[in-house]
């Protein structure tokens, strides 16, 4: 399989050679899991067909997975063949090795789902088929694999496992719906089972988990086929779930914590809510529920308001207190995945539009705007902000956009 580089600026751009922490975007979603990039000195405004693009790199095959970057590599996947591989590529765009990590999602809609999950100089993936593999980050060798679905009895879904992993400490959290065992804690360096949860039996819902800390405990939160669940992330033990019955069993949006013990989860066609339980996490109240919001995996971001797009392909601001909406409109071509940095938010439409939007009046505002032209199938994957820099995967291509003010 071939693999270009197309650098397509005519003047050579020299970085620094390091990448604090604070700048890595180390997971889905981001360190938080949120959306959000602690940026500063971003263009708020783009040139007329966007900011320089600094590197394309071609040849990643199919696949939805966004990036994580870490110490100036950008990891993905991507399937080749029906195989899944995991890439490293370096900050020039240019490949510095893969991996094969076995088979990946061939059926409706076929290719990687997962982001890689960097801790440490570690690599931790879940395939489509759930399979969590770990690999060594310097030069990708296989530390452990284990196969979720066959251990734990777990059963596939329609449109295959897209979760996430999340680390926290020593465990490696993740979601392969088995009997007694819908969410699983396994070791970050055996992959050995560290607990799993009783009572539950949901299969899982295509959502990547949150840890939520308290003074006294750290929690989880997920959405599984029908339920919202709060976990004691230490033991497993199932502290309370909410009836959660979505269309076709998707549940795929990350829950976003909130300030006060408070977190906010939302599926399509059912809508958000906000919950807010005591430190222990032994409860919950529900402080307001609407069908605004109502995302289907583009995400949702909290940036003073929720922002995101419903699935009708408007884009809606909601008050986080009180579920108010602020701002409804169909502000691109369509629904999308979204991100915030540096006062601004990041949209990237379905159909190729990526978009620079601006919180204006508690709504949205349209500033720059141009068409993702490179890559191949659908416009799935989220945007990421990682050291003045906007990466967007589309299916075969990585791309790379210089968003610095100069």
């Amino acid at each position: 399989m071939k693999r270009i580089v197309r650098p397509l600026l005519s003047i050579v751009i020299i970085f620094s050679s390091s990448v604090c922490a604070g700048k890595d975007w180390n997971q889905f979603r981001g360190p938080r899991r949120n959306g959000s990039a602690a940026e500063s000195g971003l263009l708020q405004k783009w040139p007329d067909g966007g900011p320089a693009m600094l590197w394309s790199l071609e040849g990643l095959g199919r696949g939805f997975a966004s990036v994580s970057v870490v110490d100036e590599t950008i990891y993905t996947t991507g399937m080749i063949d029906k195989t899944g591989y995991l890439f490293a590529i370096d900050y020039n765009g240019k490949l510095k090795w893969e991996k094969e990590y076995g088979p990946e999602w061939t059926g409706s809609y076929p290719g990687t789902r997962t982001t890689p999950t960097v801790d440490e100089n570690r690599l931790y993936i879940m395939s489509g088929q759930g399979r969590i593999v770990c690999f060594k980050r310097d030069q990708g060798n296989l530390v452990w694999q284990v196969d979720t679905l066959e251990k734990f009895q777990g059963k596939n879904i329609k449109w295959g496992i897209a979760e996430s992993v999340l680390i926290d400490g020593d465990k490696v959290f993740c979601t392969p719906g088995g009997k007694d065992a819908t969410i699983v804690a396994l070791n970050k360096h055996t992959g050995q089972t560290i607990w799993t949860t009783k009572g539950l039996s949901n299969l899982s819902a295509y959502c990547s988990p949150i840890l939520y800390e308290t003074n006294k405990k750290r929690l989880l939160f997920t959405m599984v086929e029908k339920l919202i669940v709060c976990v004691d992330s230490e033991n497993g033990k199932v502290l309370w779930t909410i009836p959660h019955k979505t269309r076709n069993d998707i549940a795929a949006v990350t829950p976003l914590k909130y300030c006060q013990n408070r977190v906010y989860f939302t599926s399509h066609v059912i809508g958000g809510t906000m919950i807010r339980f005591p430190q222990d996490g032994s409860n919950y109240t529900e402080l307001w529920s609407s069908k605004a919001l109502d995302s289907l995996h583009g995400g949702v971001v909290l940036y003073g308001a929720l922002y995101g797009s419903d699935i009708k392909g408007n884009w809606v601001s909601q008050h986080p207190g009180t579920g108010k909406v602020m701002f409804e409109e169909k502000l691109l071509d369509a629904k999308g995945s979204i991100a915030c940095a540096d006062g601004m938010l990041y949209c990237y439409s379905e159909k190729g539009t990526l978009a620079l939007v601006d919180r204006w009046r508690d709504g949205m505002k349209l500033v720059s705007s141009f068409k993702i032209i490179l890559g191949t199938n659908e416009h799935w994957a989220h945007p990421v902000i990682c050291d003045g820099r906007l990466y967007i995967r589309h299916g075969d291509v990585l791309m790379a956009f210089d968003i610095k003010k100069k």
